[in-house]
């Protein structure tokens, strides 16, 4: 058997395990064999189960149909504005819906945080490689369009910076009673991507032509905004 058809197999029978018994409660033992093969031979392939736990959500994020459309979009000032709206949304979905295995995987990541940091290390490295360059790109080219003021800042952090932001966002509300109210729940949505925006140096010109747009396609907030 190849390598590569192992790995695959290790995979399948990972997300089986990890669907039936979540993360703390699978062990690489159990994993080996489901995968019937060695624990020895699951380490040469996953030196650990945080990685192999990140390989499985890099795979679904690869095959969501909303990135791969992302990513196909030439690098812009209106890109920019769509990717910091999608993953603004993408947040507010799982703050909005706690008991989804997205929220399991958030407090996971911030676990991770708090314990070696090594699945929150591999997630960051995952996110990077898919995002980084069209996000890099995409500030470079609204700069040069003069719809961005020039940051001292490397745009890759300024990537984090806007992920990091929305992370703490999400997770003042994951509890069921929030940890913290926020002054207009209703726009929270815009109220963040122009937050954001603005702190990448995008131009109030630019955040209210590209923004408007993008918020103006979505049904659910034009019907929230009227309410």
């Amino acid at each position: 058997m190849t390598g590569d058809l192992r790995r695959q197999l290790i995979l399948s029978a990972a997300k089986r395990c990890f669907a039936r018994h979540g993360f703390s409660g699978t062990t690489t033992k159990s994993v080996a064999a489901a995968a019937s093969i060695s624990e020895g031979l699951l380490f040469k392939h996953f030196p650990t189960k945080s990685a192999l736990y990140a390989e499985i959500l890099a795979e679904a994020c690869e095959a969501d149909p909303a990135l791969h459309r992302l990513l196909k979009l030439e690098p812009s000032t209106e890109t920019l504005v769509v990717m910091i709206r999608e993953m603004v949304r993408h947040f507010q979905h799982v703050a909005e819906t706690p008991d989804q295995q997205e929220a399991q995987r958030l407090r996971l990541m911030i676990g991770s945080h708090l314990d070696d940091g090594e699945f929150a290390r591999l997630c960051y490295e995952k996110i990077g490689d898919l995002i980084g360059a069209i996000f890099t790109a995409s500030v470079e080219r609204a700069v040069a369009a003069g719809d961005a003021a020039q940051l001292a800042c490397e745009p890759l952090s300024l990537f984090w910076f806007s992920h990091h932001t929305v992370l703490m966002a999400t997770l003042s509300r994951l509890p069921s009673v929030p940890c913290l109210a926020y002054g207009d729940p209703a726009n929270l949505e815009r109220q963040l991507c122009e937050f954001i925006l603005r702190g990448i140096g995008l131009k109030e010109t630019a955040i209210a032509a590209h923004l408007d747009r993008e918020l103006s396609r979505d049904p659910e907030h034009v019907n929230a905004e009227s309410a």
